[in-house]
């Protein structure tokens, strides 16, 4: 049993609230807690409890930080992306052939299926041990006892929202494990669901209105009550839990606020998403935040790492001069230019789509999110090599211009490698919501934070839920409900706010127009393919046809289903098989990777249980039929 150092039966069994000494830990996996305590001794009093819940809290963030984030993995399952890492074979690009059970699910070069999947069962444990043993505190007041016991309901039912929707059935767990369980037997999806449904209704009876920013809130509790309702089809529930937000006391942020609420060079969708900006007492907009602070206890320890996975690898020779085919780019942080300061050092491992990057904007009208300074087109830089200036690498008419777009015809000759070198090295971005940034107003009086040399992104506040997607989910449950015209009316609210033009044909409101505006709004925000999962599976559940007329069912729902179809529309790498790498890979993915593959090494220890492998993969012709009832 040594073997057993991550994974579920670790989660399960390691005798801890916060991770503590005792346990095999990863400093990437899990942040260092405010303090390390043992349940049977120091989780007796409301003020441990407190501690305990705030180390939910903070493990939340995992997901958005570090080098290839878990939302990486998450994000290249999508129509909006995919792994734009060209210089290995490892990556996960051909997933066809590198998403198997056995493979390796946790590696910065590979993908983070199994951090997920590990991560997920920690914070399950860590909720529960918080349930049982809820009485063992004196509490002041019931409310006070049925707070904490909120909050830990919504952590658990936020670890299965996302367990059943990257892998399906799996074991449900709803008290603390004190020996170690090799008995584990999956259970439905569905009959999980339910009861993350009642455990959020009575989160989002008994959780404070406005808590601190980073705490879980009645505004939290209900935006999560709403996806769950939404994912066992009750739409009118999803309507009533969204719209308990709505109409409280979260708006939307329409006017300038912040630190740089005076400058009009920028607009309050720069202000939105500036790191100072997001935990601010006057922002209320936002419903849940990951708190991230380098002087705070349990900071990341890397920093977010965001522009390193999101901004292209702009810097790395392949781009030339367009006349005299000069190296024409540098992250020198001394050049004239300084284009590192201005938009950060990326190696592109975040690939968008052309539908992430054009078709969803051109199709939509002019955007603030899409707009000049907000947004960054390769050609918004400029060529700041010196040596352009004279000598054997110079082309001096170039020096200080503009990018100049390649085409089909001229690509050889922009691009050192040629057309692949544009998968990680050409591509825009939402530069208003990646760039992080420690200098506030002056990007340039950065230099001592320790994650800005190079810049690639230093700690920072992030939002989980904010009302925008409230809006969004609302809309959703009305298009399933064929209320097209509530939709649009939702829809345009969040459009008004980016000074979009407005839809004004209901008829033409489809789930496709939800998924747009999601990825218009939510960009690494979301979990894209938790939701497309999740869709997948309301189509299934139904039988509603899909804006193309196509409908689908259960029983071969790993053979054909929304998720596909809908990455085969949109994403082009995926649906191109001539798109390959510079380390040779072919983009492939296929219908069943609607749901990700449980490490195999975790259901070979569950020796006297049985745990499903998801359908599709190895080892799940071996399935027997899950729970149909909570064990």
């Amino acid at each position: 049993m040594k073997k057993i150092n991550k994974g579920i039966v670790v989660a399960l069994t390691c005798f801890v609230t916060i991770l503590s000494d005792s346990c095999t830990k990863r400093s990437d996996l899990v942040p260092e807690a405010p303090s390390k305590l043992t349940p049977d001794v120091t989780l007796t009093t409301p003020a441990a409890f407190k501690n305990a819940i705030e180390n939910l809290n903070l493990t939340l963030r995992i997901e958005y930080f570090g080098d290839a984030a878990p939302m990486l993995t998450e994000s290249i399952f999508t129509d909006s992306g995919v792994e734009g890492t060209t210089d290995k074979t490892t990556p996960a690009q051909d997933l066809n052939a590198r998403i198997t059970p056995t493979a390796n699910l946790d590696s910065d070069d590979y993908n983070k299926i199994g951090r997920y999947w590990y991560m997920w069962w920690q914070g399950v444990h860590d909720a529960n041990v918080i349930i049982s043993r809820i009485n063992n505190a004196t509490w002041p007041t019931p409310a006070a006892r049925d707070a904490v016991l909120g909050a830990a309901y919504f952590h658990r039912a936020y670890r299965y929202y996302r367990l059943v929707h990257q892998f399906g059935d799996v074991p449900l767990i709803l008290k603390e494990e004190t020996a170690v369980n090799v008995s584990y037997y999956s259970t439905q999806r569905m009959v999980i669901l339910k009861q993350m449904k009642t455990d959020l209704e009575f989160a989002a009876t008994n959780l404070p209105v406005s808590p601190d920013k980073g705490e879980i809130s009645k505004g939290a509790a209900n935006h999560l009550l709403t996806k769950v309702d939404l994912a066992l089809g009750l739409f009118d529930d999803a309507i009533a839990a969204s719209s308990a937000i709505i109409n409280g006391p979260y708006h939307l942020m329409t006017t300038r606020f912040g630190i740089v609420a005076g400058d009009p060079t920028h607009n309050v969708i720069w202000d939105l998403h500036r790191p100072e900006n997001k935990s601010l007492g006057t922002n209320t907009e936002a419903i849940l935040n990951v708190i991230d602070r380098e002087t705070l206890d349990g900071a990341t320890p890397n920093g977010s790492q965001i522009m390193r996975n999101n901004v292209p690898m702009w810097h790395n020779g392949t781009i030339l001069t367009p006349g005299l085919h000069k190296p024409g780019i540098v992250d020198a942080v001394t050049a004239e230019f300084p284009l590192t300061y201005y938009y950060g050092r990326g190696i592109g491992r975040a690939r968008p789509t052309s539908y992430a990057t054009q078709q969803i904007w051109t199709d939509s009208g002019p955007d603030l999110r899409h707009a000049p300074g907000n947004w960054v087109n390769m050609t918004d830089l400029v060529y700041n090599n010196a040596a352009l200036k004279s000598g054997s690498a110079a082309d001096p008419a170039a020096y200080g211009t503009h990018l100049v777009q390649y085409t089909a015809a001229t690509v050889n000759s922009v691009f050192l490698n040629g057309a692949k070198d544009t998968i990680r090295a050409w591509f825009s971005w939402p530069h208003y919501k990646i760039f992080v940034n420690p200098g506030g107003v002056n990007i340039l009086n950065a230099t001592s934070d320790k994650w800005w040399s190079p810049p690639r992104g230093t700690n920072t506040d992030w939002y989980v839920f904010r009302e925008a997607e409230t809006y969004i989910l609302r809309a959703e449950a009305y298009v399933w409900k064929g209320q097209q015209a509530l939709a649009m009316a939702d829809l345009n609210v969040v459009r008004a706010r980016a000074q979009a033009t407005l839809f004004t044909d209901p008829t033409k409101i489809t789930i496709g127009t939800i998924l747009d505006e999601r990825q218009r709004e939510l960009y690494w925000e979301e979990p894209r393919k938790t939701e497309l999962t999740r869709i997948a599976f309301i189509f299934a559940q139904t039988g509603i046809p899909s804006y193309t007329g196509k409908t689908y069912n259960v029983a071969t729902f790993s053979q054909n289903n929304f998720f596909y179809d809908r990455i085969m529309e949109k994403n082009d790498f995926y649906k191109n098989p001539a798109v390959v790498t510079n380390s040779g890979n072919h983009f492939t993915i296929s219908p069943y990777h609607v749901l990700w593959p449980i490490p195999q090494s975790d259901i070979d220890l569950n020796i006297n249980g049985h745990i499903n492998q998801s359908k599709g993969y190895a080892g799940s012709e071996s399935n027997i039929p899950p729970l149909d009832k909570i064990p």
